[in-house]
Parts: C-alpha cells; sequence; structure tokens
C-alpha cells in the first residue's frame, strides 16, 4: 500500500542517546523518509545540549534546544546560567529546556529542582526564547512557577511536553501561551483520558512528539523509538479528531513553527553525516 507524503516535526527527541550511537546517520534519514522534516533535539545537561548543538550542525533540519532537566539539577554547574546563555547564541538554538520538576523518580532535591527551574525560565524570558517543560507528578508546583515566572508580557510560551496534566491545567497553560505536546502514550489502549484531551484541546495549540527513545507508540510499543515514528502519533491524534492526517501533519508543523519561531527548513547544512 502506498504511503501518502506527509510533512511533520518531531518536537521533543534525544538524538545524542547511547542508544543512537551506532545508527544515528541512518535514524536521521528514516526520519526524512517518513515525511518528518523537522527533529527537534533536547538536551538534559551542558554536554547533551553541547550534543545537540552539534547535531545541528551535522543534519539538516535538526534543531537543538538547551538546558537541565530535573534530573539533572543536583549536578548542574556553578556556572550553567552563564553557559546556557551562551550556547543559546546558536541559530540553532529554539528554546531552553527541557527543564521542570519530577517527583517520580527525585533524583535531585526537590527544593533544588525548583531553584533551577526558575532560574532557567527567567534566563529564558531574558533571552526571548520559549522553554520546554518536563512535568512528571508535580503539577501544582509547576503550575505555581508557571504562573509567577513564565505568564505576562515579557513570557515567551513554550511547550509541556509529553503532557500528563488535566484539561483544566492544559487550558491554563495555553492561556499562558503554551502548546501542549502529544508523544506516544497517545496511541495506547489505556490513554482513554489523553484521547478525551485531544478531542478538546485547540487545533492551533497541539504538537506532536517521540520523546525518543523512550516512549515508542504503538505498533512499536516496548522498542526504541525514533523520529520516524512520530507518524504514528500523529495518524491517532487524527483518528481521534476526526480529521485526514494530512491536516493534522499541516496543523502540527505550523504550530511547531509558531511556538519556535528559529525553526526553517531552509537553514543551510549536509543532510546527514556524522561530525567525527
Amino acid at each position: 500500500m502506498k504511503v501518502e507524503p506527509v510533512y511533520l516535526v518531531d518536537t521533543h527527541a534525544h538524538l545524542d542517546d547511547e542508544r543512537f550511537g551506532a545508527d544515528r546517520d541512518e535514524v536521521v534519514e528514516r526520519a526524512a523518509r517518513s515525511g518528518v522534516k523537522m527533529i527537534v533535539n533536547v538536551g538534559c545537561d551542558i554536554p547533551s545540549s553541547e550534543a545537540a548543538i552539534a547535531f545541528s550542525r551535522c543534519y539538516k533540519g535538526v534543531y537543538a534546544v538547551t538546558g537541565i532537566h530535573p534530573h539533572d539539577a543536583a549536578n548542574a554547574p556553578h556556572d550553567a546560567m552563564d553557559r546556557l546563555r551562551d550556547l543559546a547564541e546558536d541559530e540553532a538554538v529554539v528554546a531552553i529546556g527541557e527543564i521542570g520538576l519530577d517527583y517520580h523518580y527525585e533524583l535531585s532535591p526537590r527544593d533544588v529542582q525548583r531553584e533551577l527551574f526558575i532560574r532557567q525560565l527567567d534566563l529564558a524570558r531574558e533571552l526571548g526564547l520559549p522553554v520546554v517543560i518536563h512535568d512528571r507528578e508535580a503539577h501544582g508546583d509547576v503550575m505555581d512557577i508557571l504562573r509567577a515566572h513564565a505568564s505576562g508580557p515579557r513570557g515567551a510560551g513554550g511547550v509541556l511536553h509529553c503532557f500528563s496534566g488535566s484539561l483544566e491545567m492544559a487550558r491554563e497553560c495555553i492561556k499562558m501561551g503554551f502548546y501542549i505536546s502529544f508523544g506516544g502514550p497517545l496511541t495506547f489502549s489505556n490513554a482513554r483520558r489523553l484521547r478525551e484531551l485531544a478531542t478538546a484541546l485547540p487545533p492551533d495549540k497541539i504538537l506532536v512528539e517521540t520523546d525518543c527513545p523512550y516512549l515508542a507508540p504503538v505498533p512499536h510499543r516496548g522498542e526504541r523509538n525514533e523520529p520516524a515514528f512520530v507518524r504514528f502519533t500523529a495518524e491517532k491524534l487524527a483518528e481521534i479528531r476526526g480529521v485526514p492526517l494530512e491536516e493534522i501533519a499541516e496543523l502540527t508543523t505550523t504550530n511547531a513553527r509558531l511556538v519556535f519561531p528559529r525553526l526553517s527548513l531552509r537553514r543551510p547544512g549536509p543532510s546527514s553525516g556524522s561530525n567525527g
């Protein structure tokens, strides 16, 4: 059966992960063949943020997000904000992230997570860049911090990635300038609440992502995820909303370029290849 071409953006990937070490070039090529024209590659600490920028020079259509994940908050260097500020000068950097709170694993103390989250939100406001938010089992504190540090006329908005909150939370975040991103869990059989959310949200505020190599969608659940698989999430989103896949592809691509103004299909660079 012929697969009709669509043009998609994977708004959240981790290409620096060691699970891509042996075939990263092929992963990016498969994404392009599947219609994924842009990949937003997200850092979790200073080294992975630097790697995200390096990959953006190596692969056309790959962009970088630089920041420190809550898991790594306790190990953030003393000059983290200065280093992130310098990294954000690169044209490939489209946002600060992924930043936020994670109260499930608590690999860093909660107070340290909150302090670093606030500092990075303030840096993003200073630079006029959107943010990519990680929120796991910390909805209340995330919302309190966003209300205080990411709303108002100077807030640049951003993305609630792999969203797991309520419809009420999503609506409040949208009012603050945020977009809601759906990943592989939308395709899972037990995702009734996520499907209801995907139906209820305004079409101009939704995105798709992989969060690869994690959370592979059906029919690849349990495998290593990769950017090409974002199509399966987009197909499920189209099914849920009762519209053609092409409409969801066009919609989410437009939304990605709105939330990340630095995205451009015309930025020069080779299509693939290791940077050695």
